[in-house]
């Protein structure tokens, strides 16, 4: 399975399925689409209306790892890209316990 993320030099590229209207807001580990690509799987509260859901990916990621991330592509699409700044290998650690986490 290949990484969900891509490291950059300011930091890496998350890749995210994320699902508006559900129940609870949450992070549900890693999932791999039928061309091989992963992705970390999301679930936010929020409507996919005037960019709410995107916003409440970015405070759901943001909170589970600690630093600000941002929607960066995918703005209207299920799958999406998340720029997140900082230290690349440490981001990458966190990104890796937090999946393990949420799928265990």
């Amino acid at each position: 399975m290949s990484a969900p993320y891509r490291i950059s030099e300011s930091g890496i590229e998350l890749f995210v399925r994320l699902t508006p209207k559900s129940s609870v807001d949450r992070l549900e580990g890693v999932e791999t689409s039928a061309d091989g690509r992963s992705h970390v799987k999301a679930r936010v509260r929020a409507v996919p209306e005037n960019g709410a859901a995107n916003q409440a990916l970015e405070k759901l990621v943001a909170k589970a790892l600690g630093v600000p991330a941002s929607v960066v592509a995918g703005g209207t699409a299920r799958l999406k890209t998340l720029r997140i700044v900082g230290e690349p290998a440490a981001l990458a650690r966190r990104v890796e316990a937090l999946c393990d986490q949420s799928s265990a």
